[in-house]
């Protein structure tokens, strides 16, 4: 019996990097488990649709499919779009089982790619010191969104024993540069903002561009196509094959 097919949905965006890297990121995923069917899919503003490659793997003969949702927070998009996509699938596809699983979310390990493209940034502008951080997401009207942020800000702070902040592109205040204007009036010059986005796009160039102009040292590149998001892909796709197999 084939193994479930994996659609990894993202949202979707009209910067065409976006698109490049989640497509980037279903690469890293393959090639760890070259033996699955694993497609990217979009919810919106870029293809392909989710009903496209649902309509895909059906002609090419798969009946099961896990949905792991490229999404970093558990907000609006994981419960009202994500499930309503799937619906509208299944009702489509009569026979076919579809199982979303839990979004991506913050994992604590998502520390060391944050690390990772905070250093770059680092060495590519040539600071050396620091004396506080930012964390910059997306921002969610969703309250409970926002605070996995700020917890997830309080770790990566206590690890590196230095002050941070988390910051938000939309939704929700405080903005990137209010929060590295908040830190200057403390007196702290070297503050560098970590951009805590899966991809490029529209929100994270506003966070660097109103960081930078408030006076940040470096801001890093979103985490991208890195074997860590790889890895959680796959460990979410297991639990959701998993809860396909008939009891």
């Amino acid at each position: 019996m084939a193994a479930p097919a994996l659609v990894a949905l993202a949202h979707g965006s009209r910067d065409p990097r976006s698109a490049a890297t989640i497509k980037a990121l279903v690469d890293e995923v393959r090639a760890m488990r070259p033996d699955l069917r694993v497609e990217p899919a979009f919810l919106e503003l870029s293809r392909p649709s989710f009903g496209t490659v649902v309509d895909r793997l059906v002609k090419a003969g798969h009946d099961e499919i896990v949905v792991v949702p490229l999404l970093l927070s558990e907000a609006y998009h994981a419960k009202v779009d994500v499930p309503s996509a799937v619906a509208e699938a299944v009702d489509r596809h009569p026979g076919l089982q579809v199982r979303a699983t839990s979004v991506l979310g913050l994992e604590p390990r998502f520390l060391e790619v944050l690390d990772l493209r905070m250093r770059e940034a680092l060495r590519v502008n040539r600071v050396r010191e620091l004396d506080a951080l930012v964390l910059a997401a997306a921002g969610s009207s969703d309250p409970l969104a926002n605070q996995a942020v700020a917890r997830l800000a309080r770790v990566w702070g206590t690890h590196h024993r230095l002050p941070v902040t988390a910051a938000f592109a939309s939704a929700t205040p405080p903005a990137t540069g209010e929060a590295v204007r908040a830190f200057r009036a403390e007196g702290r010059r070297h503050i560098a903002v970590a951009s805590l986005f899966l991809a490029p796009g529209f929100l994270p160039d506003r966070a660097a561009e109103l960081a930078l102009e408030a006076g940040a040292v470096a801001v890093s590149e979103p985490l991208g196509a890195h074997p860590e998001l790889a890895r959680t892909v796959l460990a979410r796709y297991a639990v959701g094959a998993v809860e396909l197999v008939p009891v």
